[in-house]
């Protein structure tokens, strides 16, 4: 997986949701609504996600551990850059 761009928007408001990112992978499938979020422990990252019934649950996400620390050290990275 080459994580190919990442965009950040930020968020205005008192949200704990600091910023808004689309991951584009492989110069071919972008992920839009990824959250940077301000937790308890500092910054992670969210993936999209929608509520059924009383649960979240995420739309797409990655599937091994190398492809989620890939995937969320460049949005945190990003994020990081433009603060």
């Amino acid at each position: 997986m080459n994580i190919t761009e990442v965009r950040i928007k930020r968020s205005n408001g008192d949200s704990k949701i600091r910023a808004f990112a689309s991951v584009t992978i492989d110069d071919a499938l972008v992920v839009h609504d990824i959250k940077v979020v301000e937790g308890k422990n500092g910054l992670f990252v969210a993936m999209p996600s929608k509520k059924v019934g009383e649960k979240y649950i995420d739309i797409s996400h990655p599937i091994t551990g190398q492809s989620r620390s890939a995937l969320f050290d460049a949005v945190l990275s990003k994020y990081s850059q433009e603060a």
